[in-house]
Parts: structure tokens; sequence; C-alpha cells
């Protein structure tokens, strides 16, 4: 059994190295049965610490109720991990930032078309905007699960992005791939007219994602 309190260490320094989350902003988390751990919960990295801060020892742990235990509160937006957690068994890491270029589409309320086919990345033909609610509050997490139906990122309003994995690290990745994609999505609109894939090629393309990458010999 590997050590989850690692796994979320090494990917909070990681979103801090390569500048995904300013600051405090952002959170991550990993399900406690995704290193071997029997209990039914997860891990999440702690409120108002800096990244370069942290040690292993600080990560709260929390259980599918919402009681927490641990010396440090758990991240304002535990909300969202526990629901996700509960909606999602597909979700066994979750990233959470602030990067830039997402965050100022997300402030224009604007969603992530196919412009690029690496948008199924995130599972759909789209990467879609949920509306502004409140941090922290039951409410964001409501929208979040809606902008995630299908999907493994979102936007999140005048707030940020939400990405989730098959681990922390991965969930870690797709946040990264996000920002890539806000990115050129802008740039591309700067140049002039943006050309949207259709909705078939998108299929296609979701399609060929099923068997992309290393996998298992038949």
């Amino acid at each position: 059994m590997t050590d989850p309190r690692a796994d979320l260490l090494a990917a909070a320094r990681t979103m801090a190295a390569v500048r995904l989350s300013p600051g405090t902003s952002g959170n991550l988390s990993v399900r406690a049965s995704a290193t071997g751990d029997a209990r039914d919960g997860f891990w999440i990295t702690p409120s108002g610490v800096p990244y370069d801060q942290l040690e292993t020892g600080m990560m709260v742990f929390m259980d599918m109720t919402g009681d927490w235990s641990g010396a440090l509160k758990p991240s304002s937006e535990w909300r969202f991990h526990l629901d996700i957690y509960q909606a999602r068994s597909d979700a066994h890491g979750i990233c959470h930032t602030h990067s830039i270029h997402a965050t100022a589409l997300a402030c224009s309320r604007q969603a992530i078309p196919a412009f690029h086919y690496m948008v199924a990345a995130a599972g759909g033909q789209d990467i879609r905007c949920g509306p502004y609610r409140t941090f922290g509050t039951q409410d964001l997490s409501d929208v979040a699960l809606t902008a995630l139906t299908d999907r493994r990122a979102c936007l999140l309003a005048n707030h940020g992005v939400i990405a989730l994995g098959p681990s922390v690290a991965r969930a870690l990745t797709l946040a990264q791939e996000v920002e890539v994609l806000a990115q050129q999505y802008i740039l591309s609109r700067q140049i002039g007219d943006t050309v949207i894939l259709p909705d078939a090629e998108m299929a296609t393309v979701l399609e060929k994602f099923r068997t992309y990458g290393q996998q298992p010999k038949p």
C-alpha cells in the first residue's frame, strides 16, 4: 500500500511548480481506496496552507459523511470533493485549480468547444462551464456535479477548473491539459474565426481515445 498523503504532496508540489494555482488557491484530494486504504473516505489538502509549506502529516482525512480528522481544517472546497467521490466511482483523484487561461474563460462564463480534438481528453465534445455559485457551498458542489456529467473536467464560472481521474496524478495531468486548451482557444480566437470540429468527428475521436496510449494486450 502506498501512502496517499505522499501522492497528494507530490501532486500539490507539482501543481505549484507549474503555476496552475497561485498562492493557496486550488486543492487536491485522493480517494483512500485508490492507494490500498480500506477506509471509505479520502485525503484532501488542508485549507490555507501554501503548497511549498505542505508536509504529508498536514493532509486531512475525511470520511463519506463529511467528518474529518487531523490537526488542520480541510480545504474549504471539501464538499464538491465529497460529492464527486459519492457520485463517480471512476473518480479516485481530484484536482481543482485557478489556472490563468482556463479561469479567464470561466470568468467570461464560456465553455471550451471542440476547437481541437484534445478537448475529448475531458470525456466529451466540449468542456462545460458551470454557473457561478459561492465557493465552499453545497450550491457550488451541485452545479459542479451537473457540469461534470459524462465529463472528467469542467470550468466553474468566475472561479476555476475541476478535473478528476483514476489517480490524483492523472487528475492533475488533465487539469494541465485543460489549461493548455484554454490558452490555445483564447489565442485562436485572437487570430480570427476559430473552426469548431463537427460532432461526428468528435465522436470518432472519443472512440479512438478509448484505446489511446498503453493498453494491456488482448
